[in-house]
């Protein structure tokens, strides 16, 4: 019996967490609506539509966004309130298949190859998800429909805002050639100024670049590369995806000229890391410092163990053990972060413990 074509729906919210400011609060309606912080280091979270309009963007320093759109609203963000609108939408999701990988609170992938609910088509499956959404929270959302994940991204982004597209089988290949291939999912910035430097502009001249040059210049990425710019993605729709890093970092209103502050500043990221380990069960064998100075220098410094960190204390004596050789600063620091990696559950944490007291 020969295998389905897959059918894979990539859910994308609009303007997510600007969406939920401006729902819950009528006044924000169609106002140009920053979630972040109107600061000196301020950074936009999530802008709303009326936003991007004036090019204001998420990730986007808040003072830069200020001055593209004097009237631009700033809000606060609340993520207790993004999660749980998060969580309604999932629970839509869960109707249709139990094969569903979140990349955020705000879109994931879907396999319904084998939809728990019969529909006529993975579009109808589509446009029913796109109207319960709706109907629930009062928020609208893209979807892309395709036979694999990189397809669906792309189709997701094809008619945003509220929106739906359908790449079907025997298309990706012609969809993909006229794109700049920096607007392909797993394609980051770098990359796609390496590619352009190689004269690859589009999905028609990575198609056409070999193979063997792709390994030459991009490593072992080179064959997703090759295989997206042909409509090919046999990644499957991975739902219970393990988490490979928990971490915290923070950007300082002002530089730290002092140690004694630095440290502190390390002390209270090394509690937020662990109590999100504790809040998920986790620990990890690798614990990771980034500094990074005024001038945007960055250093970064690595530790693995043999045995998960068991306690905060643990954590946070492999963090100063990290930072301590860095020292005296030498120049100010701009911002700093905690991440551990490596992660296990308790059921793994106490195997490994075992395994390690045999002979």
């Amino acid at each position: 019996m020969p295998t389905p074509i897959r059918r894979i729906i990539h859910i994308d919210m609009d303007a997510f967490y600007a969406s939920v400011e401006q729902r819950d609060n009528p006044a924000l309606k169609g106002r140009p609506v920053a979630v972040g912080h109107c600061q000196e280091r301020g950074v936009v979270a999530a802008a709303s539509y009326e936003a991007r309009k004036f090019g204001v963007r998420s990730a986007m320093p808040s003072l830069i966004a200020r001055r593209k759109c004097p009237e631009l609203v700033f809000v606060p963000p609340r993520f207790e309130a993004y999660r749980a609108v998060s969580a309604q939408i999932h629970a839509i999701f869960a109707r249709y298949t139990p094969l569903i990988q979140p990349l955020s609170l705000d879109e994931a992938y879907l396999d319904i190859t084998h939809p728990l609910l019969r529909r006529a088509s993975a579009t109808a499956i589509a446009e029913e998800i796109r109207a319960s959404i709706f109907e629930q929270t009062g928020l609208t959302a893209s979807a892309g429909v395709s036979y694999n994940k990189f397809l669906a991204k792309l189709a997701s982004d094809h008619r945003k805002p509220d929106g739906l597209f359908v790449i079907p089988p025997g298309r990706g290949e012609a969809f993909v050639a006229p794109l700049p291939v920096g607007a392909f999912h797993g394609v980051g910035p770098a990359t796609a100024r390496r590619m352009n430097a190689l004269g690859i502009h589009t999905g028609a001249d990575l198609r056409t670049c070999g193979l063997d040059i792709l390994k030459h210049h991009f490593g072992k990425a080179a064959t997703f590369y090759h295989g997206i710019a042909q409509g090919v993605d046999n990644r499957p729709v991975e739902p219970n995806r393990p988490r490979k890093s928990l971490g915290k970092e923070t950007t300082f209103l002002q530089d730290l000229h002092a140690e004694v502050e630095l440290m502190q500043a390390m002390g209270n990221l090394v509690a937020q890391v662990w109590a999100a380990c504790q809040k998920r069960t986790l620990s990890g064998r690798t614990v990771t410092l980034k500094l990074r100075h005024s001038d945007f220098t960055q250093r970064t410094r690595s530790q693995s163990f043999t045995q998960p960190v068991e306690n905060e204390v643990a954590l946070h004596d492999a963090a100063r053990g990290l930072l301590t050789p860095l020292l005296p600063l030498g120049k100010p620091v701009r911002l700093l972060g905690v991440s551990l990696t490596g992660l296990v559950l308790p059921g793994q944490h106490e195997a490994a413990r075992q395994l390690s007291l045999l002979p």
